[in-house]
């Protein structure tokens, strides 16, 4: 249907991916607050309703938008070091949200999440529960670990800074004027240090990372894993 109400059909060579990809260029470059069914139609050059056709409502179009976050994010092995695995999967997870910060809100939303969604979840837990944590500690490291990723991104996404140097120059310009030694001490003292030594705040994702994975070392059993329980239960072993 055209925006007028009348009818129309759809714009030749529009499809569920194409309007999808057009929604997620858009929450990129205004936020989920500039998305809207007319406004990505006119982007399409399309009515409207005729979006109707690819998706039954807004619901919908937000489920197929996070389906393509999550395929972005790498998945984690289950063969191998489970350390690795989750490390890299979580600096994935942290790169593509930081690309599509909008998204962070809703990762964990979704009612009828799609097919990408749900691999990325199953290979999650294979790879905890293959590498030896119980249903229940594995579910504890989930939530740890999105916890982490999914609040360093907002936390960076609010920084009124982008680079070291701009920190820097931040710091000695504005913040160590307002930090008077003597009323002060430790957090004057902190900045003086950190400036000279030449600070990075993109360290500080890895750094918290491997605490939270040297953590959760100490909660698994290496040697109880779903196949070797399995095979104990057959009488294999």
């Amino acid at each position: 249907m055209a925006e007028n109400g009348g009818s129309a059909e759809p714009r030749e060579g529009l499809n569920t991916q194409r309007v999808l990809r057009e929604a997620l260029r858009l929450a990129d470059a205004e936020g989920l607050e500039g998305l809207s069914m007319r406004r990505l139609g006119r982007e399409l050059g399309a009515g409207a309703m005729s979006l109707y056709h690819y998706v039954a409502n807004k619901d919908e179009l937000l489920d197929g938008m996070i389906d393509l976050v999550f395929a972005e994010i790498e998945l984690p092995s289950s063969e191998g070091d489970w350390q690795e695995a989750m490390r890299r999967r979580s600096t994935s997870a942290r790169d593509v949200l930081v690309r599509h910060a909008w998204a962070v809100s809703l990762m964990e939303s979704r009612t009828h999440p799609g097919p990408a969604n749900l691999r990325h979840r199953e290979a999650v837990v294979a790879c905890l529960r293959r590498a030896g944590f119980s249903i229940e500690m594995a579910t504890h490291a989930n939530w740890l670990l999105d916890s982490y990723v999914y609040g360093f991104v907002l936390q960076v996404a609010t920084l009124p800074f982008d680079t070291a140097d701009e920190l820097a120059a931040m710091t000695e310009e504005v913040f160590i004027p307002q930090l008077p030694p003597a009323e002060y001490p430790y957090l004057n003292e902190s900045a003086e240090a950190l400036v000279a030594a030449g600070y990075d705040p993109a360290h500080e994702f890895a750094f918290g990372l491997a605490v939270i994975i040297d953590a959760l070392e100490r909660h698994r059993d290496p040697g109880s894993t779903p196949t070797d329980r399995e095979a104990r239960a057959s009488g294999d072993t």
